[in-house]
């Protein structure tokens, strides 16, 4: 009897500051398993731990047959497992988003630290802006109103919607936004009219800085974490009068971006994977960066090792180090 044949897998990786996610594809695109969790300072064992996780995910016979990693720590995701590509966040987060909605012309991705929107026109990056400076808005804004308010995060959204006559908010700065907070609570406001002027005033401040002068245009799709927050969804539809489109695990947008770019890698290439293996669990790294003395730039350069042994380097602004 003939071996059945292994299930080809395609993985893809998002690493940032705060969130870590994985996604698995099958060779139709389709998602086998994904896996959302927290950096905590600690990319490299967030990275091992979300490959462990993800191993014991996959169906039994599953073969990695690409991989693509995308986020601010993509290079050194992709060096510590081996990928086949690296691309950037903006580009990962089209792409995926194009496969569950073809006809989108604006994405709106609001992740734990930053910011983004992307302007699609005929299935193609036109324009984009980040904001990787101020939190006022982002995930970790978000979650540090809730614990203030002594509340899940989970309960930000229903206790938002609830609300009848929303306050009005400064959020143009996050020191602002918690100190008007306190300010209507001290008036007496209910929870419910603060976190919806929160929410208000959170979207204000992404259109009239991320988004000013885009042209948004719908359908408009909402990935990321903050999609969770059921709000911010309504916050948004009600400023861009538009319906807003949230897709199936918008969290993990990134990875499965990064994943389907991997496919289309292997397809194109041809020539099988770098995949280092689920070996790369046990491994010990060490990250270090150093200051390049070669030019006037004194470019900071980051390196990784393993074992004593000097993996890869990369950040200046030329190739010397690459």
């Amino acid at each position: 009897m003939n071996p059945e044949k292994p299930l080809d897998v395609y993985l893809g990786l998002d690493v940032g500051s705060v969130s870590t996610k994985l996604a698995a594809l099958d060779q139709d695109g389709g998602l086998l398993a994904s896996l959302y969790s927290r950096t905590q300072g600690h990319p490299i064992a967030a990275i091992q731990k979300g490959l462990a996780e993800i191993r014991d995910r996959l169906p039994a016979g599953a073969a990695i047959r690409g991989v693509g990693t995308t986020g601010s720590a993509r290079e050194l995701a992709g060096v510590i497992v081996g990928a086949d590509i690296v691309k950037n966040e903006i580009t990962s987060q089209a792409v995926a988003a194009l496969r569950h909605v073809p006809e989108a012309r604006t994405i709106i991705e609001i992740g734990g630290q930053d910011s983004k929107i992307i302007i699609l026109r005929d299935g193609v990056v036109v324009d984009f802006g980040m904001n990787t400076v101020c939190a006022a808005g982002t995930g970790s804004f978000l979650d540090h109103q809730a614990l203030r308010l002594k509340m899940e995060i989970g309960e930000f959204g229903p206790r938002a919607l609830r609300s009848r006559n929303p306050v009005r908010i400064a959020g143009r700065c996050t020191v602002f936004a918690e100190s008007d907070m306190i300010h209507k609570q001290q008036m007496g406001h209910p929870v419910e009219d603060i976190l919806y002027g929160l929410c208000q005033a959170l979207v204000r401040n992404y259109l009239n800085n991320i988004g000013s002068g885009k042209e948004i245009r719908p359908p408009v799709v909402f990935q990321g974490g903050v999609a969770f927050n059921q709000g911010m969804v309504r916050a948004l539809r009600e400023s861009l009068e538009t319906e807003i489109i949230v897709p199936p695990h918008h969290e993990v947008m990134g990875a499965i971006g990064a994943a389907l770019i991997g496919l289309e890698n292997a397809r194109a290439a041809g020539n099988g994977t770098r995949f280092l293996g689920f070996g790369v669990v046990g491994k010990h790294y060490e990250a270090a960066s150093f200051e390049c003395p070669h030019c006037a730039n004194h470019c900071e350069i980051a390196r990784i090792s393993s074992e004593g042994t000097s993996l890869a380097c990369w950040g200046g602004r030329c190739d010397r180090w690459n």
